[in-house]
């Protein structure tokens, strides 16, 4: 029914499990899958790895996940991108969704990133973190897409190839059918995207009825669960209540996120179980690094609480690392290095794996080697638990901002 294509893994389990707790018996993929699914589904969420990677190889990427969503049958789809609308002034967000409608023969979207329950709102087009605008929320000094302007209409503009005009709270509130007559003003205006102001949910209820027969729609995973809800028509969310759970096992921390709030969380964890800082002077220079850092971590898995290895650090040291090695050489050796040490510790026999930031959860589990994942019970809003289809191996993949501080050891006091 639903096809959901997502430019990261942590933004594909955030949606999924959004979508299951309103109802939808839901799967997600590991990129674009190469084998057809064998049990029925109401959504399919493919995860790729295309939020920071060329504009050319997000557009091909997005299309071959298009066309296997077609060819299984989905009849509406939902381009994922983060609530805080990760991008830059390039892409890739305005030249995937135009590739999209392309692709559909379509030619009007929404782009309504907000996520309230999450503190990620829309008011007159501009996209605010809690009380704060988006570029003065910490995403200003995000290591690979700063964000420097909160106008959603003038972001997307940069980079797509047409107009965007404005729903406004104004017009929300009067109902998904005036909702409907401001998108075809627009569309008459020669507007090709419309973002529409959400403040709290009952504007995103609104918007999910007024969109029910877009071919497209993109956003981040606020607006996808109340198009769950409204197609489940507010059926008993049984997918939910079965969600699963993992045991209690050998288990890892792995955080690569710079966010402020992954900062207060390692901090906060730090006081409760082993952890170890990953240098990224180390993961350039030393071939034995991530063997090193392997020894650790099984040293250290029978305490009360996972060891965790962390490249989590304050805006200042980030900023002085960058300008050390180069901002794109550092993420990728960080990255090269958690999927190595991931990889080892599978082997070894780590069953419970919990990474934060959307590029080291990409890069460990397309290590891992993981094609599927059936959807388990959210540790908090957007972040569940997620058991690979063909083994007991759960992830928790968790987006930078994401979670209250205790959310590495909330996510293992659900452990059974």
């Amino acid at each position: 029914m639903l096809g959901v294509i997502a430019d990261d893994f942590t933004g594909a389990s955030d949606i999924a499990s959004f979508l299951v707790e309103n109802g939808l018996r839901t799967v997600q993929m590991n990129g674009v899958p190469k084998r057809q699914l064998q049990e029925p589904v109401e959504a399919v969420v493919i995860s790729l790895k295309s939020r920071s990677n060329p504009v050319e190889e997000a557009v091909q990427q997005s299309l071959q996940a298009l066309a296997w969503l077609q060819k299984s049958g989905c009849n509406q789809f939902y381009f994922k991108y983060c609530s805080t609308f990760d991008s830059t002034a390039s892409g890739n967000i305005g030249p995937v969704t135009d590739a999209l409608l392309d692709q559909l023969n379509d030619d009007f979207t929404v782009i309504t990133p907000a996520l309230p329950i999450n503190g990620r709102t829309i008011f007159n087009g501009y996209l605010f973190v809690g009380q704060t605008l988006l570029n003065e929320s910490g995403m200003q000094n995000h290591p690979i897409t700063p964000m420097k302007d909160a106008n959603l209409m003038r972001l997307m503009d940069a980079q797509a190839r047409g107009k965007t005009g404005l729903v406004a709270y104004s017009d929300v509130i009067q109902g998904a059918d005036h909702v409907k007559r401001c998108f075809e003003q627009l569309k008459q205006q020669g507007y090709r995207y419309a973002v529409v102001d959400a403040v709290d949910n009952s504007q995103l209820a609104v918007l999910a009825e007024a969109i029910d027969d877009f071919k497209l729609v993109t956003g981040g995973s606020g607006l996808a669960a109340y198009m769950a809800a409204y197609k489940n028509k507010n059926n008993t969310a049984q997918a939910a209540k079965t969600a699963l759970l993992p045991n209690k096992a050998k288990s890892v921390i792995l955080s690569g996120s710079c966010s402020v709030m992954t900062n207060k969380q390692v901090e906060a964890y730090k006081t409760k179980a082993a952890h170890k800082l990953l240098e990224v002077e180390q993961s350039l220079n030393n071939p034995n690094y991530a063997e090193e850092l392997y020894q650790w971590v099984i040293e250290n898995l029978n305490g009360e609480f996972a060891p965790i290895v962390y490249a989590t650090v304050a805006p200042a040291q980030l900023q002085a690392i960058q300008a050390e090695f180069g901002g794109e050489t550092a993420s990728h050796a960080i990255e090269q290095t958690f999927a190595e040490l991931a990889q080892k510790l599978k082997q070894y026999g780590v069953k419970n794996f919990i990474t934060a930031g959307g590029e080291t959860s990409s890069i460990v589990v397309q290590k891992l080697g993981f094609d599927g994942f059936q959807i388990g019970k959210q540790i908090a809003p957007g972040v569940p638990w997620l058991k690979a289809l063909d083994e007991a191996t759960f992830l928790a993949l968790k987006s930078g901002n994401f979670g209250k501080e205790s959310f590495f050891s909330d996510a293992q006091e659900m452990f059974v």
